[in-house]
Order: C-alpha cells, then sequence, then structure tokens
C-alpha cells in the first residue's frame, strides 16, 4: 500500500468512487463469463458491470482535464492551468484507487488459474505503480505553480511528457485490459 500512502498522504482525506458501495449486478446483468462467479476468489471483490465504463469516463474527463491544463498553460494562463491541474490531480488519484481496488484485485484473483493472463494483470498493475509515482511527483512539483509562473516554460514541457506517457497507458488499458475483466 505504499503507493497509496504516497498518493493520498497519510493525512490527506480524499474521497473516492472506489468508497461507494455498490450493490452486486443481477445474474442478468453479468456477462456470461462472469456469471458463474461473481466474485474474485479468496476475496469480497464483486464483478461490476459497470466498472470498464466508469473507468473510460474517467479517462475521458482525465484527457479533457489534461488538454484544458495544456491550453492554459500555452497561454501563459497559470492559476488556470494550476486550477486544472488539481481537478485533474483529484480525479487521477480516485481513479487510479479504484482500479487498484476495484479492477485489478479481482483479475488477479479470478484469472490466477490463467498463468499468462495473471502474470499480464501483474506486470499492467506493476506497470501503473511505476508510472503512478512519475505522475505524482509531477503533480507534487506544480501544485504550486499559479504562485511561481517562472516555472511555466518547465511545466509546460513536462506536461507535455506526462501527456504521452497517460494517453499511451489509457490506449493500452482499453485495449487490453479492460476486455479481461468484460470477458
Amino acid at each position: 500500500m505504499y503507493l497509496f500512502d504516497w498518493l493520498f498522504g497519510k493525512k490527506e482525506h480524499v474521497q473516492s468512487v472506489a468508497s461507494a458501495p455498490l450493490k452486486a449486478p443481477a445474474a442478468s446483468e453479468v456477462p456470461r463469463a462472469a456469471a458463474s462467479e461473481t466474485v474474485a476468489p479468496g476475496t469480497a471483490i464483486h464483478f461490476h458491470p459497470e466498472l470498464v465504463g466508469k473507468l473510460q469516463q474517467d479517462h475521458q474527463a482525465l484527457l479533457r482535464l489534461y488538454t484544458q491544463t495544456q491550453t492554459a498553460a500555452r497561454r501563459g494562463d497559470v492559476v488556470q492551468a494550476a486550477a486544472h491541474l488539481e481537478e485533474f490531480r483529484i480525479l487521477l488519484q480516485s481513479h487510479l484507487l479504484t482500479e487498484n481496488v476495484r479492477l485489478y484485485v479481482y483479475l488477479e484473483h479470478a484469472l490466477a488459474k490463467d498463468a499468462s493472463s495473471h502474470q499480464l494483470i501483474r506486470s499492467f498493475r506493476h506497470e501503473m505503480d511505476d508510472i503512478g509515482k512519475v505522475v505524482v511527483k509531477f503533480l507534487t512539483d506544480y501544485r504550486d505553480l499559479a504562485r511561481h509562473p517562472e516555472f511555466a516554460q518547465q511545466f509546460s514541457e513536462a506536461l507535455d511528457g506526462i501527456g504521452k506517457v497517460l494517453a499511451e497507458r489509457i490506449r493500452r488499458e482499453e485495449q487490453t485490459l479492460y476486455p479481461l475483466y468484460s470477458a
């Protein structure tokens, strides 16, 4: 749980989608592959048919906030860029928590008997931990951007790099990882 301590801080309370109680899906809502077992083996984590759609909506919102941040930064409006960056940070933390608790844990347990799929899930999870650390460091480094306009150019360059990494990660999750959950 090191990443969560680092992401959220031990004193900071972050309300997330993952904390909202969800009812178990009705049998008719569960895809055929998941219908026989809606709880990941060895956990109390249920299959949620709406999860992939929610995560994809998060991706769209994150990309929108990223673009708004980038546009404001290119205009030289560091106050607006910082405001969008804060919204991005809050949504990203919620998204990562939801993915870690609801998606990765479920898939690791549900696919434990399929060695190659299980390894793929573990690989995605560890890669996301590494990306998360880099992105959180970036967000921390520029949290006070509005008070330090002298960092605008450096911020814009770093933001471009972060955007490339996140866009590629989102593409891979939606093409490779999410179909495993929906199958």
